[in-house]
């Protein structure tokens, strides 16, 4: 049995991006053939000028977004003391996509629009309530699947609506891909993957994505059900989504992991006894929910803040590198180049199932928000509260949102249906006796002589600690090179007595890497993975000793990466 201190992934960056026009768009459910793509490449950036009406304009973001303020248990980022939240993309100058170096040959780009307006959340009346998609009656079904159908219409009517599935599914893919700069600093991507704008970007991008059925539908109750992943009775794909004639159907996916498959977040395909994969997942959404995070930003994500360089996978809350990532890349087909749909974020929002998962997504934020904590949970750093993102509303109206407005689900009028949660039940169970250090030291090199390593096998380490025994510490492995276009995943284990890497339900499991193919500037990648070990500690009762002994197993394209090094170091103070 295990403790998952972290579980990680990752996706990417930019270089000067073509501007194409919106009206290119080609709607596509099916994936796109990956022929070789044009270079000639040149960007539109933003203009200097005085801003036109409705436009966005720096000065006037900074001045006219408010904040959250007052709130109890509130924490602050002190790092940076400039005001400097990130802005919303200007669409006119939205560019290509990439996956690591290579533009890819889809349009992303939204329509324009010269009016944009700053959203006025409308008064509540009536919760709207999500249930878990294996547990819709056959009246919500028909209904859910009527309301993609439409969207999936709007592709053909008119590719340019807004409201179409296309066009929602590109959403993702230039906010996520390279397509969108920061506003003034031409060249510098805009990432919302990785850093603490992960949940409220999603959140919105749900919110207007239900909205916009609801509206299609002329029913404001209808909510979008979650994939109840986290419960063992949602450990695969919901059948409403292998329908093959079904609006819901997408055939990117990964044909072995069609239902009744079991989910398995470690994404070890060597497992094959279901009730071990099943005991893996709970025990890994209990690590990455309660027992890992130290602090808000361990959730949430870092701070990413305007003029930052896009985040990277190691600076991403536990649960997007946990079960986010692991739903991506377990599910994502790969017999495409770059495991499309929902394996590339490019590409995920073609399959309905995508907005589903991140229902479920969504509903961990309101789950870790009701958990007991000894740490703050509410960030009140003005650049996370006034960041702000642009979508289209259900009426075709391009508007400006903030993040503070995002926190409270309800007055954003939804709810979720009260499931049980077994997770919470699923703390890894403490070694009896903590491992003879002395014994499985023998014949394990120190990092001088194995690092730089490249990750073709397991490989053992015998790591210094900061102090002796029981810590506050962090493992680092150090400057993390990988290959941006290919998956990657490898396990950490700490005092492996057991050596049973199949099984990160166990006390010794310290967490895992996982990346997705991604966009960066370069074919490679580099980045440093930290995890914490305090309650690792305590689970596999570690003697007074100076050093432990780290396992490091590589599941995925191992041969993909190369570590710099390792070290455990004390953790930084809250």
């Amino acid at each position: 049995m295990a403790s998952l201190q972290s579980s990680c992934l990752v996706l990417g960056t930019t270089a000067p991006k073509p501007r194409i026009p919106p009206s290119s768009a080609k709607p596509s459910h099916h994936l796109l053939p990956n022929a070789r793509r044009s270079h000639h490449r040149f960007h539109v950036s933003c203009s200097g000028g005085p801003a036109e009406e409705g436009k966005v304009d720096r000065r006037n973001m900074l001045l006219g977004l408010g904040g959250m303020y007052g709130a109890a248990n509130l924490v602050s980022d002190t790092k940076v003391a400039r005001a400097a939240p990130l802005l919303p993309p200007e669409f006119k100058s939205c560019g290509v996509a990439y996956v690591g170096d290579d533009p890819l040959d889809v349009n992303c780009c939204p329509p324009t629009s010269d009016i944009i307006k700053d959203y006025k959340l409308p008064p509540v009346h009536r919760l709207r309530v999500r249930r878990a998609a294996h547990r819709l009656n056959q009246a919500n079904i028909a209904k859910y699947k009527r309301a993609v159908k439409m969207m999936r219409d709007l592709d053909v009517s008119d590719p340019t609506d807004p409201r179409g599935f296309t066009q929602q599914a590109n959403i993702h893919c230039a906010y996520c891909n390279g397509a969108h700069d920061q506003v003034g600093h031409e060249g510098l991507d805009i990432q919302v993957h990785f850093s603490w704008l992960f949940f409220p970007f999603h959140r919105w991008y749900l919110y207007f994505y239900e909205r916009i059925m609801a509206d299609l539908l002329k029913d404001p109750t209808f909510a979008l059900p979650f994939w109840n992943w986290d419960h063992p009775k949602g450990m695969q794909l919901p059948g409403i989504f292998d329908e093959e004639d079904s609006p819901l159907y997408d055939p990117n996916r990964n044909q072995d992991r069609r239902p009744p498959a079991v989910l398995n977040l470690a994404l070890n395909s060597t497992i094959t006894d279901p009730a071990q994969i099943i005991s893996n997942n709970l025990s890994l959404m209990y690590n990455e929910m309660i027992g890992t995070p130290a602090s808000a930003t361990d959730f949430m994500g870092k701070a990413y803040r305007d003029g930052d360089a896009p985040p990277t996978y190691p600076d991403g809350g536990t649960s997007e590198k946990g079960s986010h990532t692991g739903i991506h890349a377990w599910f994502g087909d790969p017999r495409n180049e770059y495991n499309e749909d929902i394996g590339n974020f490019y590409s995920a929002g073609r399959d309905a199932a995508f907005y589903a998962h991140h229902a479920n997504v969504d509903r961990m934020w309101t789950i870790w928000n009701k958990i007991s904590a000894d740490y703050p949970k509410v960030i009140t750093d003005p650049d996370y509260l006034e960041a702000s993102f642009m979508f289209y509303d259900e009426k075709k109206q391009l508007v400006r949102v903030k993040v503070a407005d995002s926190f409270n689900h309800k007055n954003l009028g939804y709810d979720y249906e009260s499931v049980d949660i077994p997770w919470v039940r699923s703390k890894p169970p403490q070694k009896a006796a903590a491992a003879n250090i002395q014994v499985l030291s023998k014949g394990v090199k120190t990092a001088e002589k194995l690092f730089p390593l490249k990750l073709k096998k397991t490989t053992r380490v015998l790591v210094p600690k900061s102090t002796v025994g029981k810590a506050n510490e962090v493992l680092v492995l150090e400057n993390i090179v990988t290959d941006n276009r290919k998956l990657i995943k490898f396990d950490v284990f700490v005092n492996d007595e057991d050596d049973k890497p199949e099984e990160v339900d166990r006390a010794e499991y310290a967490g895992g890497f996982t990346q997705l193919p991604h966009r960066v500037k370069a074919k490679n990648s580099k980045s440093d993975l930290r995890l914490n070990l305090k309650q690792l500690y305590e689970n596999i009762n570690i003697a007074d000793d100076d050093s432990v002994v780290v396992t490091i197993v590589p599941l995925i394209n191992g041969e993909a990466v190369t570590i710099g090094g390792i070290k455990i170091v004390e953790a930084p103070s809250a």
